[in-house]
């Protein structure tokens, strides 16, 4: 009877013994060692660490315990959420770097008010007025497409607050920039102690971080590095954190503290460079961070202990600024991880208990929580609240890490923030979403510099300095005050009040007030090409617009307008011409514009196109004379690898009166009938199109973000009535150069031939 009760409660328990889950537990210390990973900075370098972490996955080694530095936190505090090896290399090599580490979000996402101005002023330069001081931005680099990878890689674990808790312990070496201090960051937000530890010192900027007081840290590890948590609450101190390679790059002695009984260290950091090498401020400057970075490393491959394993992947050609090449980077990893296999395989588990490892490392599978409420916090300076109806995530909405991504992008597009990033602040009924804000600690007084510098073989050079100043957020709708000033050739003075009429982005129309005083030359021709007038144009314009932005694509405008003209003469003139300089001439009327931009980049497009097309309806003071202009301007590109088709059409008609000297409209210079004299053809009729070629050179030139070859056909012409334009008449040009997108604008250097023209040389910064 026993013998058939004990058979039967096996066979209830046995499945109930099924049931239950499998954890991983670690090995008894005596036999096999708690294993610790230690991961080097290094920029793109340590992109190296991937492969070596597909090598121990494959050869079955656990990682106990993770400490990393810099790009060394960043991998190794991705892999200890649980991802694999293969999850981070995934994700690693789809990303576009360049877009990762944008100075700005994409141009075409910017609304048309950031745009305008990349056309006269760098967008690459920008500057600041506060608190009566110039200020420059802390970094070189923007840190925000870093800081949303993180942030959306590390949303599994985002609950986990202390970084011994994650699939993998781990801790993360940062610098206290004021003190000097090594910190170890062993808790708060994940992601932004990954970013504190890469904040190198003049690419990106560092980071604030509260942390604990003090009497909090738990003992500080070998090598005097505090340890920190992180998050805000009160009575915290806040630290200005930078990247943790500067006083620890191999952080061997965390990971002892850790609890590690054998070390994998991996030093990916970057070797010194050849005196050719030091010529210039730039290259003193990262020769002087590899210097400090070196001294620590060595101490820190000094404290490796004989049984411990050092991994140092060959990289030579390879730098740590081309995340572009990260698949051979990886490589490079996996193959200095395989020439130490007999030491790997001696740290290996058998078969079934790493599969228990590993399954015990991943994050449980949720469904995405359902947002109760979405907040903005951070900002000073402005009322991000008028762009909540804007946003893609919603409260009563599941969250969406994808569209939290496009509204931080729409939140930068702004201009304001040096710092655009989002959490989750778990709550019985429901997340809320928190976008955290950054204002830039260099504006809201914004300055931008343009520079227009050319010379051709006839000795025609000329020179403008452009100064672009905005302030933004006059009051709680978003009010702006822009103004411009250009020195120089052709000097200008342009200011306007722009006021969006709603607090609310979604349902803003806007008003506008502006004036615009201006003085260009003006040459008139005879048909054979020769000079014989010389004279200034002088122009005061002023506008109030109703209008509406059409988000990202553009915007309408409707308005009054009004226009003073007169001329003043530069050169002696024929008697029959001077005469014409007595009058002055004055319009008013209404404006209508419409603007689409959607291109890549103002100078070097590569993709997309803009559209602008205007007209005005008005007449002349005291007189009869009705005016009529009709104006529309289109460009398009599109790119096939590295080469780049343009096409640029431009027309435009004036029914402006007679006695209007010269014409409204002018053609003539590189680009605009390369060939011909700079404005050598005026009328009031105008047709002109443009077809370009230009290929994007592999090796950028130095201080420069991109060099190009490239050629163009012309063809165009200019007509003194508007009902005389016709495709009859143009005249063909073309021009073959090479270039290059630096920090003040383009720089050309090309040659150009036009028919009834002759060839001309030219060397041109700005635009053309």
């Amino acid at each position: 009877m026993r013998v058939w009760l004990l058979a039967g409660w096996l066979l209830l328990a046995l499945p109930a013994a099924r049931a239950l889950p499998q954890q991983y537990e670690p090995a008894d210390p005596t036999t096999t060692p708690r294993i610790g990973l230690v991961l080097s900075g290094g920029g793109a370098r340590g992109l190296a660490h991937i492969g070596v972490l597909k090598v121990l996955e494959r050869e079955r080694v656990p990682v106990d315990l993770i400490a990393g530095t810099s790009m060394g936190a960043i991998v190794g505090g991705l892999y200890a959420t649980g991802m694999t090896a293969a999850e981070l290399e995934h994700e690693l090599l789809r990303l576009d770097w360049a877009e990762v580490f944008a100075r700005r979000v994409d141009r075409a996402h910017l609304p048309l008010r950031r745009k305008d101005e990349d056309f006269s002023f760098s967008a690459m330069v920008e500057l600041g007025l506060r608190d009566g001081a110039l200020r420059a931005p802390q970094g070189t680099v923007s840190a925000r497409g870093l800081e949303v990878l993180l942030r959306r890689l590390t949303l599994p674990v985002r609950q986990l607050s202390d970084f011994a808790e994650l699939p993998t312990p781990f801790r993360a070496v940062a610098t206290d920039m004021e003190s000097g201090e090594a910190l170890v960051l062993e808790q708060g937000d994940l992601a932004q102690a990954m970013r504190a530890s890469m904040s190198v010192p003049g690419v990106f900027a560092p980071i604030e971080w509260t942390a604990p007081a003090p009497a909090n840290t738990q003992a500080t590890p070998p090598g005097g590095a505090a340890a920190l948590g992180g998050g805000p609450s009160a009575g915290q101190a806040s630290r200005l954190l930078g990247d943790g390679g500067l006083v620890n790059n191999l952080p061997v002695d965390v990971a002892r503290a850790m609890g590690a009984q054998r070390l994998i260290a991996v030093n990916v950091g970057t070797p010194l460079s050849p005196r050719k090498e030091l010529g210039s401020l730039l290259g003193l400057t990262t020769q002087m961070v590899n210097i400090l970075t070196e001294q620590n490393v060595k101490r820190s491959l000094a404290a490796l202990w004989q049984e411990d394993l050092l991994i140092s992947p060959s990289l030579e050609g390879l730098s740590s600024g081309e995340f572009e090449r990260a698949a051979d980077f990886i490589r490079a990893g996996e193959a200095a991880a395989e020439a130490l296999l007999p030491q790997l395989r001696a740290l290996a588990l058998p078969p079934h208990q790493y599969l228990l490892w590993r399954s015990a490392r991943r994050p449980p599978a949720a469904l995405p929580p359902l947002l109760a409420a979405v907040r903005f916090e951070g900002s000073e300076a402005t009322k991000p609240e008028r762009y909540l109806t804007q946003l893609a995530s919603r409260a009563g909405e599941r969250f969406d890490a994808a569209r939290a991504v496009q509204d931080t992008r729409l939140l930068a597009a702004s201009g304001d923030y040096a710092q655009v990033d989002f959490r989750l602040e778990p709550a019985a009924q429901g997340d809320t979403l928190v976008f955290e804000l950054r204002d830039k600690p260099w504006g809201p007084n914004y300055f931008r510099v343009g520079l227009d510098l050319s010379t051709d073989a006839a000795g025609a050079s000329h020179f403008n300095l452009r100064l672009s100043h905005n302030l933004h957020w006059l009051n709680a709708y978003g009010g702006e005050w822009r103004n411009q000033l250009t020195i120089g050739r052709t000097p200008r003075l342009f200011s306007e009040i722009y006021q969006p009429l709603s607090r609310d982005a979604a349902r803003d129309w806007f008003a506008a007030a502006w004036a615009e005083a201006a003085a260009r030359p003006q040459f008139v021709y005879a048909e054979n090409g020769q000079l014989f007038a010389e004279l200034q144009r002088r122009s005061l314009t002023t506008g109030l617009d109703l209008g509406q932005p059409w988000g990202r694509f553009g915007e309408l405008r409707l308005g009054w307008w009004s226009q003073w003209w007169n001329w003043h003469e530069e050169q002696a003139l024929l008697e029959g011409v001077r005469s014409l300089l007595r009058g002055t001439q004055r319009i008013h009327g209404l404006r209508a514009q419409a603007q689409l931009d959607q291109l890549d980049d103002a100078n070097f497009p590569r993709e997309g196109w803009r559209l602008r097309a205007t007209a005005l309806f008005g007449q002349q003071r005291n007189s009869d004379t009705r005016v009529r202009r009709a104006e529309l301007e289109a460009t398009r590109a599109d790119s096939f690898g590295l080469n780049t088709l343009g096409l640029q059409l431009r027309v435009a008609a004036s029914r402006q009166g007679s006695g209007l000297l010269g014409g409204v409209y002018s053609l003539g210079g590189f680009q605009q009938l390369s060939g011909l004299r700079a404005e050598q053809l005026s009328g009031n009729a105008l047709l002109f199109g443009r077809l370009s070629w230009q290929r994007r050179l592999s090796d950028a030139p130095v201080f420069t973000r991109g060099g190009f070859v490239g050629g163009s056909l012309e063809a165009g012409n200019t007509w003194q009535a508007a009902g005389d334009l016709s495709l009859k008449g143009l005249r063909l040009a073309g021009s073959a150069f090479i270039g290059a997108d630096t920090g003040l604008g383009p720089l050309y250097l090309g040659i150009g031939s036009a028919q009834r023209g002759s060839t001309a040389l030219y060397l041109f910064i700005g635009r053309p």
